[in-house]
């Protein structure tokens, strides 16, 4: 919040992850060890050009892939899809 009680907006986190997986069919990573944590960042379109950048990086590696997590369901589901 500012000083004049005005509030900032609201933080809708997002972790971007990725890592190869076993078999491009399913979401089974090969290595838990070597996921590649992207960042968490405060918004969807935030985190979405951060995914677009770390999955062009890899972009060689039909294995690899990225994911967009939105913590901010999990954090507190009871609000729905904001």
């Amino acid at each position: 919040m500012s000083a004049k009680g005005e509030s900032a907006p609201k933080q809708l986190l997002h972790l971007v992850f990725g890592g190869e997986l076993t078999d491009l069919d399913g979401v089974e990573f090969r290595d838990l060890t070597g996921l590649d944590i992207v960042g968490i960042f405060p918004n969807y379109a935030e985190a979405l050009v951060a995914w677009k950048a770390a999955s062009q990086r890899s972009v060689d590696n039909a294995a690899m892939r990225y994911f967009i997590v939105h913590m901010h369901r999990l954090l507190e589901p009871a609000e729905g899809d904001a």
